[in-house]
């Protein structure tokens, strides 16, 4: 006979190497389950807790009672529970911090969900989902084979991932819902992840167009607090069965989850940068796999990661390798900026980009130009002694703003005016140098006076709902040029853009990061298959002082299998991801001292276990070796699997301080920073 619940352990959203063991109070016996948020004491005070299990006996002695029950019914289902172990152990979390990391911030701060309400305009019922609002398009071959694969792994409802590798412009997306269309007749829910807030609005037309209002929600930051839990609501009731949305979409309350759609899985903005670090596609994996659920993986640039992982097998590849309607990938033409006449510094635009946009404008077509620095200068110079102007907080120049009239630093914020004579020599002779998104846009001004131009970077989309108002005067051709940063190159898809101008392919590839040469060819990728998805072809000019680098070659020549095949030989003979695991261990202080003292002690420590075999670097100064008013070392570990790196890093897993610095792990590292 199974004994009566009489304590909880309690998750907390902090720092803890375990949950904590609480008494249930008699007025709250048989009331209490796991998934359910509880006010509980702590350091005498109140503080906000998850039930993650019940127990009916318990060794502790003096165990303090829960104060209050503030859910009626769990809202943390039993796979999220699993899935949030999972996250904590494999990225060195607490227990407590990947849990509340699943839910919207109001949620973490107590409130109470609101009452689900059916979307505004919806009509389509849970009674008739099979019945798309908009038909779906005529397929290819290609496209024919993936969904029907697809179809026989959803139909007999089991795991499995799928690579789905398609050019730009393939109809990855008319797979997706396909795919969807038939778990929604089956009764299942779907969650679809896009990389950036910017693609939500187009994704979201396109599937409420398929599906209706009624089964379409979105999980944004973007959204207002009432939105978001509205959806949220909405999702957990089971009132929206197919869920859009960022990284965090990835925790939708669903009920019957039978897909996860990762599109452009590649994408950097997978990662999340604070504690929990996981990463969402292997999130995303082990969540289906919990929920005997499909994935599908999908990309024109697949990340080393996936690829390796399909060319061995352990996942299922399906390929797109020609455009819809047999439509031609658009020309790239290299312009290498070594050759061009360096009198008074490289130009902005230069000749072939600045004719190809006079003839884009004639013909009354669109263009993107593409430049992933924002600001008007990224640094400006003494002409006399060479000094630059850094940001006395982080080890970086500052980036003239030329709106604003400020020098910025665009890791803490500092701002500063700009100077009228040199700091150190007192000389008058400040030069620009370096190019911005903002130049790109005034020079775009000064050479053609009556062309209509947008901007898209972090700074012109600053706010609520800019992204979908640029994008939507850009798609009825409101505008001639879109000038942006990575914004503006994953996803987007406009019939009338023919010319797409990289205004510098290097900036990349100059970071201390072993991912630039992949960065650098997926995004000359992304934003070349923007050009020429319509009935016209398109052209594609990159600009480089570096047009012998294979990532800009292989780009340029639509090689994905070529660039491939050379990175993993590099990755290889160093040891780095996808052929080992890796950590990033930095060590942070406002004290020189005691950082570089912390990062011995946690070599030591490291050292100390010899077993399972691992590769340590370091202690090193960080790349940005003061950031934000503390400087910073890291040590780099490596292991030939997840499991052995794990193992090396239990006995530090759940330090949080080292001496008087504070450290931070990061499993599968996706920036240098």
């Amino acid at each position: 006979m199974n004994r009566p619940a009489r304590y909880a352990e309690v998750a907390l959203d902090m720092p803890m190497a375990h949950a904590l063991s609480y008494r249930i109070p008699s007025s709250l016996q048989g009331r209490v389950a796991a998934g359910q948020r509880v006010l509980v004491p702590l350091r005498g005070a109140s503080t906000i807790g998850c039930v993650v299990r019940l127990t009916a006996t318990s060794r502790i002695r003096g165990i303090k009672p829960i104060r209050q029950l503030i859910d009626d019914q769990p809202i943390v289902s039993a796979d999220l529970l699993q899935l949030s172990e999972w996250i904590a152990r494999t990225y060195c979390a607490s227990h407590g911090e990947a849990l509340f990391a699943m839910l919207p911030g109001p949620l973490r701060r107590g409130r109470r969900p609101p009452p689900a309400v059916a979307a505004e305009g919806a009509e389509m019922s849970r009674a008739s989902p099979s019945e798309p609002r908009v038909p779906p398009l005529a397929l290819t071959a290609q496209q024919t084979a993936a969904v029907q694969r697809l179809r026989e792994t959803l139909t007999a409802g089991r795991h499995e991932v799928f690579l789905l590798h398609g050019v730009t412009g393939s109809g990855k997306t008319e797979v997706y819902l396909h795919a969807i269309q038939q778990l929604l007749a089956q009764g299942g829910d779907s969650i679809v992840l896009v990389p950036e807030i910017a693609l939500t609005p187009q994704t979201l037309e396109r599937f409420t167009s398929r599906f209706g209002a009624a089964q379409v929600a979105v999980l944004h930051s973007h959204l207002r607090t009432s939105q978001r839990l509205a959806e949220w609501s909405r999702i957990a009731h089971g009132l929206a069965h197919v869920v859009i949305g960022a990284r965090s979409a990835l925790f939708a309350p669903v009920r019957q989850l039978g897909l996860i759609v990762l599109d452009e899985e590649q994408e950097n903005t997978y990662k999340q940068e604070d504690t929990p670090r996981y990463h969402a596609r292997e999130a995303a994996i082990e969540r289906a796999r919990l929920a005997g659920a499909a994935v599908i993986l999908g990309s024109a640039t697949p990340s080393l990661e996936a690829y390796s992982r399909a060319q061995e097998g352990r996942y299922t590849l399906l390929t797109l390798t020609e455009r819809i309607d047999r439509q031609p990938m658009p020309v790239v033409e290299l312009v290498d900026l070594r050759r061009l006449p360096s009198r008074g510094g490289r130009p902005v635009l230069s000749p072939p980009l600045e004719t190809a946009l006079e003839h884009t404008l004639a013909d009354r077509q669109q263009a993107i130009l593409f430049l992933n620095r924002r600001g008007f200068s990224t640094f400006i110079q003494c002409r006399g002694c060479g000094t630059v102007a850094r940001c006395p907080r982080c080890q970086v120049s500052l980036t003239f703003h030329q709106a604003a009239n400020q020098l910025v630093c665009h890791h803490c914020r500092h701002c500063e005016p700009v100077p009228n004579i040199c700091p150190s020599c007192r000389g008058r002779y400040v030069r620009f140098r370096g190019t911005g998104t903002q130049r790109v846009e005034n020079e775009l001004a000064r050479r053609f006076p009556a062309a209509r131009i947008a901007r898209m970077d972090t700074d012109t989309m600053r706010p609520r709902d800019s992204h979908e108002i640029v994008l939507t005067r850009f798609r009825r051709r409101e505008v001639d040029i879109l000038v942006g940063t990575q914004m503006v190159a994953k996803g987007h898809d406009f019939p009338q853009v023919t010319l797409i101008g990289v205004v510098n392919a290097d900036t990349a590839l100059h970071l201390p990061d072993f991912r630039a040469a992949e960065r650098t060819f997926d995004l000359l990728t992304q934003v070349a298959g923007r050009a020429g998805r319509g009935t016209l072809p398109g052209r594609v000019i990159v600009q480089t002082a570096l047009a012998d680098h294979p990532a800009i070659v292989h780009a340029s020549h639509h090689d994905y299998d070529g660039f491939y095949r050379e990175e993993l030989r590099h990755r290889r003979a160093l040891k780095l991801p996808p052929v080992a695991a890796l950590a990033q261990l930095t060590i942070r202080a406002r004290v020189e001292d005691h950082a570089r003292t912390a990062a011995d002690m946690l070599l030591r420590q490291l050292q100390a276990v010899r077993r399972p075999a691992a590769i340590l670097l370091g202690p090193s100064p960080s790349p940005l070796y003061r950031l934000r008013g503390q400087y910073r070392w890291q040590i780099m570990l490596s292991a030939r699997t997840l499991e052995q790196l794990l193992a090396r890093l239990a006995p530090v897993r759940a330090l949080r301080r080292i001496g008087r610095a504070r450290l931070t792990i990061d499993v599968d590292p996706w920036s240098p920073w």
